[in-house]
C-alpha cells in the first residue's frame, strides 16, 4: 500500500522556486549596487555571483524536479548561509547611502 504524497512534493518545488527566485533577485540588486562602489564593490559583486551560482546549482534541480531528494547533509545549511550572508552584504552595501 502506497501512501499519497498529495501536494506535498508541489509545494517543495515552489518552495525552491521561491528560493531561487529570490536569491537571483537580490544578487542582481547586490551587483546593481556593488559596481558603483569601486574596487570593494567590485569584489562584492564578485562574491555575490560566486555565491548565486552555487545556491542555483544547489536550488535547481529541487526548483525542476529532476535532482535527487534532499539527503541531508550540508546543502540546505549552505543555502540558508548564503541567504544570511546575501542580508550581510545588503545591508552593508545600504548603509553607506543612508548618511
Amino acid at each position: 500500500m502506497s501512501v499519497d504524497p498529495g501536494l506535498q512534493p508541489e509545494r517543495t518545488r515552489l518552495a525552491w522556486r521561491r528560493t531561487a527566485l529570490a536569491l537571483t533577485a537580490v544578487t542582481v540588486l547586490t551587483v546593481r549596487l556593488a559596481l558603483g562602489g569601486g574596487p570593494v564593490g567590485a569584489l562584492a559583486a564578485g562574491s555575490a555571483l560566486l555565491v548565486w551560482g552555487l545556491a542555483v546549482r544547489v536550488c535547481w534541480p529541487r526548483a525542476t524536479g529532476t535532482g535527487p531528494a534532499p539527503s541531508g547533509g550540508r546543502r540546505l545549511p549552505l543555502v540558508a548561509l548564503a541567504a544570511v550572508g546575501y542580508a550581510l552584504l545588503g545591508t552593508l552595501l545600504v548603509l553607506p547611502t543612508l548618511w
